[in-house]
């Protein structure tokens, strides 16, 4: 997916920067090309000799470069890529790029191209929390930029939080969902995933066993195609896929206000296992357990976002697809839902705890639609992601 594109990979001032040479490398296995530009700060972290031997490429750091000016100025430079990433980005050059800097070579490269521009953030924790790093990533994803990251995880400081870098083969995916050109480009879907926490008091609530497994390789699959999703999580077991626009929610009411906030899309696909029912009325504090009492649970209905959106008049999806998790009858129950819920098509399968399906990695489903029953074999909950947005891109063509 990556072969023939070309990257310029600007490396800031972190410690996170020797993670880019294996970055380069993962690139370069893949047939990308990678023209890299060092920050000053860079060069205390890793050698412009290590990186170039590794791109294959001249190295760029000096805005003055008379040589480098002569040869390819840096106008030029900016505009030859299929896209920019700066790795790691460090909270001084998003700063830097938030305020329309431009003082030095990477920064005035950041300014001057006209392509698609992704960063990954790397910083001490504390420093990605600061209201003025929060500010300007809120101003750069405002300007359009992508960003993929930070992870959780120890930190070259010794604290443990948010900040670090991710991975190469995670900015690889991202990577490669930015740049996808499949047959689901130009097209926007909302996933949503995972189960919904429904509050009892400051400490409990009412859950499922999703693990959110599925949603997760629908929407990576999806992004593979060239699709821009968006992706609506409970709390999940698994991390989010890379490369999509991620929101997380808690509740289902939660859940509801991202979903329609999120509209219009080309396609809704809920997969989440969204909770039937909450308690009417949350407790602001903990419940005391009290000798020979129990407590009293009085439920309320829980929105129905799957109908809400398979029923609106203007605005609704060109498709509308819907999930049900089943223990008996599994086709006949989710034909059945299909046209109660008034969604395009249904995806069921049978959790039944003897299946292992639910919070596996493998999966069994039927396709539901208003002309038929698919019966799919049971395979990788990857593979059904894969297969499902095959089937979404050939209904959208």
């Amino acid at each position: 997916m990556l072969a023939g594109k070309k990257l310029l990979l600007i490396i800031g001032g972190g410690i996170a920067a020797y993670k880019c040479l294996d970055l380069i490398r993962r690139l370069k296995e893949r047939g990308a090309s990678v023209t890299p530009v060092l920050t000053p700060a860079a060069k205390e972290f890793v050698t412009p000799l290590s990186v170039a031997a590794l791109a294959g490429e001249k190295v760029y750091t000096d805005l003055f470069d008379l040589t480098d000016e002569a040869e390819m100025g840096h106008i030029q430079l900016s505009r030859v890529a299929d896209l920019v990433l700066v790795a790691p980005a460090t909270a001084n050059l998003m700063a830097k790029m938030a305020g329309g800097h431009a003082n030095d070579l990477a920064t005035t490269l950041l300014m001057a191209t006209d392509t698609p521009v992704m960063i990954a953030p790397a910083m001490n924790l504390r420093m990605w929390e600061h209201p003025a790093t929060q500010r300007n990533l809120a101003t750069l994803q405002g300007d359009g930029i992508k960003v993929v990251g930070p992870n959780a995880g120890d930190m070259a400081c010794g604290e443990y939080g948010d900040g670090r870098m991710s991975e190469p083969l995670e900015i690889v995916a991202a990577l490669e969902a930015a740049l996808a050109d499949g047959p689901l480009k130009g097209k926007r879907v909302l996933v949503t995933s995972g189960p919904t926490h429904e509050p009892i008091d400051p400490v409990r609530y009412i859950a499922n066993r999703s693990s959110g497994a599925q949603g997760t390789a629908i929407a990576a699959a999806l992004a593979r195609l060239g699709a821009e999703v968006v992706f609506v999580t409970g709390p999940a077991d698994v991390p989010p896929p890379e490369g999509v626009k991620v929101i997380k929610v808690q509740s289902a009411e939660d859940m509801r206000a991202a979903v329609l906030d999120a509209l219009p899309v080309d396609a809704g696909v809920f997969a989440a296992a969204v909770a039937d029912w909450r308690v009417k009325r949350e407790s602001h504090s903990k419940i005391k357990k009290q000798a020979g009492e129990l407590p009293v649970l009085e439920f309320a209905e829980n929105p129905d976002i799957l109908a809400e959106v398979s029923r609106m008049t203007t605005g609704r999806p060109k498709l509308v697809i819907g999930f049900a998790a089943e223990t008996d009858d599994v086709v006949a129950n989710a034909t059945a839902k299909r046209k109660r819920k008034g969604c395009d098509w249904i995806v069921a399968n049978d959790v039944s705890p003897s299946t292992g399906i639910m919070g596996g990695t493998e999966n069994a489903v039927h396709l539901i639609t208003e002309t038929s029953a698919q019966d799919w074999p049971r395979m990788s909950k990857r593979e059904v992601g894969h297969k499902l947005a095959e089937q979404i891109a050939a209904a959208l063509a």
